[in-house]
């Protein structure tokens, strides 16, 4: 009777380990036939190549991207807006100052002054919030605030 039992426990064993072989051979098959290669380490070699190549051309994009993002904070993407009245007594605020800046808050504010003769206009160079050649009114400030 002992016999038997050991025959069976092996019997079973034989089939689990057949089916373990079987099921490896299949899906080495199946790696295999996805690709012109015969051998596994034709496929490893091929993939470590693919895997350099990828490598130095994620490098580049990565370069190109710090270059890129380095280039666009230099890019007005700041704007302020202060309408203001320059004559206390005289209109309302139809008078107002743009302020165009990039990340380091650096470029120009626009001052355009209504009055009854007409419309005035003032550039001002602004370089990391202040005024780069003249000083700055209080609304060109307002308006470098505004465009932070």
């Amino acid at each position: 009777m002992e016999f038997y039992a050991v025959a069976v426990f092996f019997f079973i064993w034989l089939i689990f380990l057949t089916w373990i072989v079987i099921k490896t051979q299949r899906h080495y098959q199946s790696l295999i036939s996805n690709t012109n290669k015969k051998r596994i380490e034709e496929i490893l070699e091929d993939l470590l190549e693919k895997d350099k190549r990828f490598s130095a051309q994620i490098d580049r994009l990565s370069k190109l991207l710090t270059e890129m993002i380095q280039h666009s904070r230099m890019s007005f993407r700041k704007i302020g807006l202060v309408s203001y009245n320059p004559f206390e007594r005289i209109g309302g605020e139809q008078s107002f100052v743009l302020a165009i800046l990039n990340e380091y808050n650096s470029g120009f504010v626009i001052n355009f002054i209504y009055t009854r003769e007409g419309l005035r206009s003032y550039i001002k160079k602004v370089k990391e919030g202040k005024g780069d050649k003249y000083e700055l009114s209080e609304e060109e400030i307002e308006a470098i605030k505004k465009s932070t």
